[in-house]
C-alpha cells in the first residue's frame, strides 16, 4: 500500500502542476471563446504582441523574438536548420567562440521539450542527429539565480507592471557521504517522477562527499524536477523601471515572460542579466507552481493574465495592428497541432 501511495501516477494526481496542460487549461478555454465571441475573432491575441507570430501563443521562433531584445542582454544564440552537419555546426561554434557546455533546443518549442544541456561534441552530434526541427545553440549563462518575471505594458500607458516572478530551484542532491544519488532521488517526489531520465545521464550509484552539491537536472521547468518559487516579494519600482527601460528599447512587444538569469538580486536591479527566452502569449506567470500554490488561485491568476492579453490585444487593434485572419489562424494552429512536441506525447 505505501509504495502505491508513493507511486509516480499518485504523486502527479496529488499535485496539479504535473495534471495534463488540457485538463488544467480547459476552463481557461471556454474563457478564450467568451473573449473571442467579445473580440469577434478568435485571433485577438495576435495583435497583442504584432513583432511575435500569433502574439506568441504558439508557432513562434524564439530566435526572431530574442532577435527584438537588446542584444547586450542575449547570450549567443545560433539557429540551425534540421540535417544541419556536426562539423557546420561545430565551425559556427568555433566563430563564436562558444565552449561546452551549451544549451540545445528546438527554435519553435514549450515547456521544456527537447531542451538539453549539452557537455561535449559526442552529446551534441546526438542532439543533431535526432533533432527534427529547426534549433538553437546557446551559450549556458552561469550565472546561478534563474528568475521568470512577468511584464506587461497598455500600448498608450507611460509604464509597464510586472505581474509575476519566479525563482527556479534545480533539482538537485547535497551529499552525506553515505547515501547514493538514487537513495536521494527515490526520497524526494519531484526527483523521483525523473528517474527514467536521470539514469541514462549519470551514475545513480555514486555516493557523494559530505555537503558536495550535484545539480541533477539544469534545464529550468517544472515538468522537469525545477521546483519554482513565488518570487513576488522581488516586484517593487526599481524592478519595474528596469523592464520598461527594455520595453523601450523593443518593437511590437507588449505582454510575456522573460527568462533571465543573473550574478545577483542586485545585479537584477541594475539590469545586468542575460535573457535565454521571451515568451509572448502563452506566457504562464510561473509563480503558480510554488509548491502549495492551490488550483483555485491559480486559476484567478490565469484569467487575471488571460484579460490582460485581451485588453491589449482590443487596444493594439484600434490603434491600428490587424488581428491575423481566421483563415491563416487555422491553418497554423492545425500545423502546430501536428508537431513533434504534441504526436511524441510529451506535452503535459
Amino acid at each position: 500500500m505505501k509504495a502505491f501511495w508513493y507511486s509516480n501516477f499518485l504523486i502527479k494526481l496529488r499535485s496539479w502542476e504535473y495534471w495534463p496542460w488540457y485538463v488544467i487549461y480547459f476552463p481557461i478555454i471556454l474563457y478564450w471563446l467568451w473573449l473571442s465571441f467579445k473580440a469577434r475573432t478568435f485571433f485577438f491575441y495576435s495583435a497583442t504582441n504584432p513583432a511575435m507570430k500569433c502574439g506568441g501563443l504558439f508557432g513562434e521562433s524564439k530566435k526572431q523574438i530574442l532577435d527584438i531584445l537588446p542584444k547586450h542582454l542575449v547570450p549567443v544564440t545560433l539557429l540551425f536548420d534540421s540535417g544541419t552537419h556536426l562539423e557546420q555546426v561545430m565551425i559556427q561554434l568555433q566563430e563564436k567562440e562558444l565552449n561546452f557546455p551549451v544549451i540545445a533546443k528546438p527554435d519553435v518549442g514549450e515547456r521544456g521539450i527537447f531542451v538539453e544541456k549539452i557537455f561535449n561534441i559526442e552529446e551534441l552530434d546526438t542532439y543533431i542527429k535526432s533533432a527534427k526541427y529547426k534549433f538553437q545553440i546557446q551559450e549556458y549563462v552561469t550565472f546561478p539565480i534563474e528568475l521568470g518575471v512577468f511584464y506587461y505594458r497598455f500600448p498608450n500607458d507611460s509604464k509597464g507592471c510586472v505581474s509575476s516572478v519566479v525563482q527556479k530551484e534545480m533539482l538537485s542532491v547535497i551529499g552525506d557521504g553515505k547515501s547514493s544519488i538514487r537513495d536521494f532521488i527515490m526520497k524526494n517526489d519531484r526527483a523521483k517522477l525523473q528517474l527514467n531520465v536521470l539514469k541514462h545521464k549519470m551514475d545513480l550509484d555514486e555516493i557523494l562527499p559530505l555537503n558536495k552539491k550535484k545539480e541533477l537536472v539544469s534545464i529550468g521547468n517544472h515538468c522537469k524536477g525545477t521546483t519554482f518559487l513565488n518570487g513576488a516579494a522581488l516586484i517593487n519600482d526599481r524592478l519595474v523601471d528596469v523592464f520598461d527601460k527594455i520595453h523601450q528599447q523593443m518593437q511590437g512587444f507588449y505582454y510575456g515572460r522573460f527568462d533571465l538569469r543573473c550574478d545577483s538580486i542586485s545585479d537584477l536591479y541594475q539590469g545586468k542579466f542575460k535573457i535565454m527566452e521571451l515568451n509572448g502569449a502563452a506566457s504562464e506567470p510561473a509563480h503558480i507552481y510554488h509548491p502549495g500554490f492551490s488550483l483555485l488561485k491559480a486559476y484567478k491568476v490565469l484569467f487575471y493574465h488571460w484579460r490582460i492579453l485581451y485588453e491589449i490585444g482590443i487596444a493594439n487593434h484600434k490603434l491600428g495592428i490587424p488581428y491575423l485572419p481566421s483563415s491563416i489562424g487555422w491553418s497554423m494552429l492545425r500545423e502546430h497541432l501536428k508537431s513533434d512536441k504534441y504526436t511524441s506525447g510529451q506535452l503535459g
